[in-house]
């Protein structure tokens, strides 16, 4: 595992940006305010308590796509939401990030990330907007090379021509094991500003269990890429272990983790993650039972047989968990009173958009949804793949 700082270039570049800059202030949606300081401990506790919600939501919902913003995306993937509501979209095949305009849909391209070498599951895959966007410009994304997967960031100047809006890559993190399968990918910046990623094990299960390796593992650094305080290692970015291939990261309103994760045959995950636990894989798929119980795996809070999910990005908005799926070409509802469901899950859009690869809440209580028909797996309608805008209950 390899980490290199920030250069002095990129430094002075990031402060002159921050000084001449005058669109897209005020703190991201991720979290804002200012980050705590590099290597102290989060304002936000670990393990945040499992206490029930004040008002737990409805055991039914509701789902109604009131438009679609915009259309022709190629392998879409990450999804990140800029100060002001417009989005930063990742192409998993072409490496490249576009911006589209909340407002109208119109589609602009930021730039090209060097070094991404698609293939398979792998290629330009999670992003994130720097909690101190405002400030730094800075863009996070995950993405394959080829020799590993890695984590960079890189600054956004959105007065420079399309195409050409993208800094140099600053490698915060490097060494993730890469595979033509389970390669993880979503990114996101926690309540504690703090940056977590989670990750595959490229077809290796072992990996999952060994706590050297940083496959299968949920990871939680600071915005350089070192270890945070709290972490069960104080040494490591490894924040727990044990999973197959984790595709999406949401907090609910209590600053609680959850994850979503592909299964293998049998049963598709949602977890709720705390620090140090072990999920299972591969020894467990699903909920353990029998003489597995009592083995010291954390089970998932829900399960799905694999062809009724196989889960990618999640979101939390009203009160529920928002899971798009794959194979299951459907967008589950998952409502929860703090760390318990309040009834069965929910399925919507059955069938009616094909794969979904990433939901991300509008900052308004509705969602985006990304569909991902032009991944190779899928079958392309016209107009695919696209952006609808969701009101849900």
């Amino acid at each position: 595992m390899q980490r290199r700082s920030r250069t002095a270039v990129l430094a002075a570049a990031s402060l002159l940006l921050a000084a001449g800059c005058s669109s897209g202030g005020g703190p991201a949606a991720t979290g804002g305010g200012s980050a705590a300081p590099k290597g102290t401990a989060p304002g936000a506790t670990a393990s945040p308590s499992a206490a029930p919600s004040a008002t737990a939501p409805p055991a039914k919902g509701s789902v109604k796509v009131v438009g679609t913003l915009t259309t022709g995306l190629k392998s879409p993937w990450g999804v990140a939401v800029l100060p002001g509501g417009d989005l930063l979209v990742a192409s998993r095949d072409t490496g490249t990030i576009v911006r589209v305009s909340a407002e109208n849909g119109k589609t602009t391209k930021v730039g090209s990330v060097p070094g991404v070498d698609p293939g398979g599951e792998g290629g330009m895959l999670g992003l994130a907007v720097s909690p101190t966007f405002g400030a730094d410009r800075e863009v996070y994304a995950y993405f394959t090379t080829a020799s590993d997967n890695r984590i960079a960031r890189m600054i956004y100047d959105e007065k420079r021509a399309p195409g050409d809006q993208l800094g140099a890559p600053d490698t915060i993190l490097r060494g993730i094991p890469k595979g033509e399968i389970h390669n993880g990918g979503r990114i996101a910046f926690g309540p504690d500003k703090m940056l977590y990623a989670g990750t595959g094990e490229t077809g290796d299960t072992g990996l999952a269990q060994d706590k050297e390796s940083l496959g299968g593992k949920i990871l939680r650094m600071t915005p350089d890429g070192e270890p945070v305080h709290g972490n069960p290692r104080a040494d490591s970015v490894i924040y727990d272990y044990g999973h197959r291939n984790v595709q999406g990261l949401a907090w609910d309103d209590g600053k609680r983790l959850w994850a979503s994760e592909f299964g293998q045959n049998t049963w598709d995950e949602l977890n709720l993650v705390e620090p140090g636990k072990n999920y299972g894989w591969p020894e467990v798929e699903g909920k353990a039972k029998g003489a597995q119980s009592g083995s010291g795996y954390t089970d998932p809070v829900e399960q799905w047989k694999t062809k009724d999910a196989s889960p990618s990005g999640i979101a939390y908005a009203k009160g529920s968990i928002w899971m798009a799926s794959l194979r299951g070409e459907r967008l589950w509802r998952i409502a929860l009173n703090g760390t318990e469901p309040v009834a069965a899950p929910q399925a919507f859009l059955k069938g009616t958009y094909g794969r979904l690869r990433t939901v991300v809440a509008a900052g308004d209580g509705s969602l985006w949804l990304v569909t991902s028909n032009t991944d190779g797996r899928g079958k392309p309608r016209k107009g695919d793949d696209r952006i609808l805008r969701l009101k849900v209950s």
